[in-house]
């Protein structure tokens, strides 16, 4: 940002948690996006969804997305699964948070991911949505962390399989 949103003067000056305007003393920070992600288990595999979209379109995520405003991170974890997986009715158990970086169309967005774990006792009809192109079932003991997208969801996957 070089322009002050606020008086418009070119005096915006950069620091690692803030811009500042040196005119008017306006400050906009740099807070993190809120996004969530679910751990679904069904026996002894997890659910893994094939991104559609950059970035890493092709690798593997957890399903999940960005908390909206005004939205709860489990309102926005079950929003998420209903448009991803067709998968209603949930009970999300919260996991953990993992902080996170998402490059999107050039721009760089620090995320905070909150974790939830879905432990399914039958398995639901569902079918990949919205920016899921394939869903697929791994055994734990298969899980390879190198092949999901992000360094949140590697480090949740982790974490997880640790307390198994």
């Amino acid at each position: 940002m070089k322009f002050c949103p606020k008086c418009g003067q070119a005096s915006f000056i950069s620091s690692p948690r803030s811009y500042a305007c040196g005119e008017c003393g306006f400050e906009w920070f740099r807070n993190v996006a809120a996004a969530v992600a679910a751990i679904i288990e069904y026996q002894d595999a997890i659910l893994a969804c094939v991104r559609a979209r950059d970035p890493d379109a092709g690798k593997l995520d957890l399903p999940g997305g960005f908390v909206d405003q005004q939205e709860t991170a489990e309102q926005a974890l079950k929003r998420e699964l209903e448009e991803e997986l067709s998968l209603a009715e949930i009970t999300p158990i919260y996991f953990g948070t993992y902080p996170n970086v998402y490059p999107y169309r050039s721009m760089i967005y620090h995320t905070l991911d909150l974790i939830f774990t879905v432990k399914l006792d039958r398995l639901p009809a569902i079918s990949a949505a919205d920016d899921v192109a394939a869903i697929r079932w791994i055994n734990k003991s298969d899980l390879a962390l190198h092949d999901f997208a992000f360094r949140s969801m590697r480090a949740a996957l982790a974490d997880y399989t640790r307390t198994i």
